[in-house]
């Protein structure tokens, strides 16, 4: 083959290399999922008080979401943002937001305000649990947010309530 012929080869296997690392296509047909205990740091399963829950709801028509989510403090005084029955859409680069709002109606409103990130998603099925740090104010951060920071998108959101 010709030199040209290498290139434009080379050009064009890196140009579908660098897309599929931005857009992960395979994220589209493989789901993880998790299935976490309500646990102690000791690994010991432990009594806890609900703080707030709420259903998640799909960000937009493309996006889905549903399951719960609970905010329980435990008898050590943790608070742990656990998903119950959790399904969405998995992604490239999905995140755990709690956002200043009491809801989101859209995806540009997660990043306008104050979020706090939780981490990267553990799985896109199953029950999880995120550890709260202890100076977040719940009464500030209402809302969880299911956050693709790629393409700035909420994937579900759900809007705390006081539990029991």
């Amino acid at each position: 083959m010709k030199k040209k012929t290498w290139k434009i080869i080379s050009i064009i296997f890196i140009l579908l290399a660098g897309l599929w690392f931005i857009f992960r296509p395979e994220k589209l047909f493989i789901d993880k999922t998790v299935n976490e205990a309500l646990q102690t740091p000791a690994g010991k399963t432990q009594a806890s008080k609900i703080l707030y829950q709420s259903q998640f709801h799909s960000g937009d028509t493309f996006h889905k979401g549903k399951g719960t989510a609970t905010v329980h403090q435990l008898e050590n005084g943790k608070r742990i943002l656990r998903f119950t029955e959790f399904e969405t859409d998995n992604g490239p680069d999905v995140k755990i937001y709690l956002v200043a709002l009491p809801e989101i109606k859209k995806s540009k409103e997660v990043t306008k305000d104050n979020f706090i990130s939780l981490g990267q998603i553990k799985g896109n099925k199953g029950d999880q649990n995120y550890e709260i740090p202890d100076n977040v104010d719940l009464n500030k951060y209402q809302t969880v947010s299911i956050w693709c920071e790629r393409f700035s998108v909420n994937f579900a959101s759900a809007s705390f309530k006081k539990g029991n």
